[in-house]
């Protein structure tokens, strides 16, 4: 099986060929979205860290961007600095000339301010965008693919519809040599056994199970449960009574056979074939940052209640199995598979249907979440800002 993508010299496989430009601080957020507005294919990662962060908050900010940068969905990268951050524009730009990506640096402090500093990255994005333009799809193996999976406005649907036709594709994805992530570690409790069950080594059952652990420990900490915090009021109003209730329904994006393959942290390299957990929070998008960090290229996102939420890098397919979501939210999705419950679909033939548009869109076909411009990023953050 087959699709239409962007072989990397460096390698994987890229579904998407943006020009990513990539702001170091906060302070250089507009320059950089200015800057990507203004060529064919530009992508920015406006965020609010950069600066004033500690020890594991600034590690995590930094292997963020450069995993943005070494993307397989990137084609070339602009940095735009300010000039005293902590974040190291040099060490994103090495990182993606190391994945044979063109990089480039400017600095705003260094042109003299935002205007000559927008100007002059426009100038750059504009040479790197052309050479883009010139790059042609070319035939790939789906087992090239690294399929991140993600629910968020669930309801009682996702766990009966949407989440098991993903599941379906994700097993059909490992059997062809593909990939799949999910994340979301406080929706996985109280269903955390069955995919310790799958583990393929006791090792990685264990580290699912101490990174459960911490995360509960952090709550209580806090002074919070979260097996009685959760599910949220409008997963309560979707039908969704208990955080296990709902984590059972979530963990059915993984797949029912798809053996977990490896345990990882926030947007670390995705390696294993197989099914991968990462250690992300249950906020949809510092999520999904996340996992497309760690290579996902493209993104299947249920929802039973709705979500725009996009990527600025990585196409993200929205589907729903509540019927009326599907009618009231059509702008934001791509597919309906409601019919799996009032029994005119299967749940095969929803899934055959979903693989198709998943190969679909990994070939250009622009998703709903592309059409309406979404295009969220935000980079969990790990401590307080000092």
């Amino acid at each position: 099986m087959h699709f239409r993508g962007y072989p990397r010299p460096g390698g994987g496989v890229g579904v998407r060929n943006h020009l990513l430009v990539v702001p170091t601080v906060i302070c250089a957020s507009v320059v950089a979205e200015r800057v990507a507005a203004a060529v064919p294919g530009g992508a920015a990662l406006p965020h609010l860290a950069g600066c004033g962060q500690l020890g594991p908050d600034l590690r995590v900010t930094h292997d963020t961007l450069a995993a943005y940068c070494r993307h397989p969905n990137v084609g070339a990268v602009l940095i735009v600095a300010l000039g005293c951050e902590q974040v190291i524009a040099q060490h994103l730009a090495d990182t993606a000339r190391r994945a044979g990506k063109t990089a480039a640096i400017i600095a705003i402090q260094t042109e003299g301010g935002t205007i000559r500093a927008t100007a002059r990255a426009t100038e750059i994005a504009q040479r790197f965008a052309t050479e883009l333009a010139g790059v042609e799809r070319q035939r790939c193996d789906v087992s090239s693919l690294i399929l991140c999976a993600k629910c968020g406005g669930s309801d009682y649907t996702s766990g009966l519809a949407s989440n098991p036709t993903l599941g379906r594709v994700a097993d059909r994805l490992v059997d062809l040599g593909g990939a799949t992530v999910i994340g979301e570690i406080a929706e996985i409790m109280g269903a955390e056994h069955v995919l310790a069950a799958r583990a393929e080594r006791p090792e990685i059952a264990s580290s699912l199970l101490r990174v459960i652990d911490r995360v509960e420990a952090e709550a209580i900490a806090l002074g919070l449960d979260i097996r009685g915090t959760q599910p949220s009021p409008g997963n309560i109003r979707g039908g969704l009574t208990t955080i296990e209730e709902k984590s059972l329904g979530a963990t059915h994006k993984g797949g029912e056979r798809t053996p977990l393959s490896d345990v990882v942290s926030y947007a670390a390299p995705i390696t294993a074939k197989g099914l991968t957990v990462m250690d992300t929070p249950g906020l949809d998008v510092e999520s999904v940052t996340g996992m497309v960090g760690g290579g996902a290229q493209v993104v299947v996102f249920t929802t039973g209640l709705g979500t725009p939420t996009g990527n600025p890098i990585a196409p993200v397919v929205k589907i729903t199995g509540n019927a009326r979501t599907a009618v009231t939210m059509q702008d934001n999705l791509d597919l309906d598979v409601s019919g799996v419950l009032t029994g005119s679909e299967t749940l095969d033939a929803a899934a055959g249907r979903l693989l198709d548009e998943i190969l679909a869109v990994c070939g250009g076909k622009p998703t709903a979440a592309e059409r309406l411009g979404h295009r969220e990023f935000a980079i969990h953050r790990r401590n307080p800002t000092i």
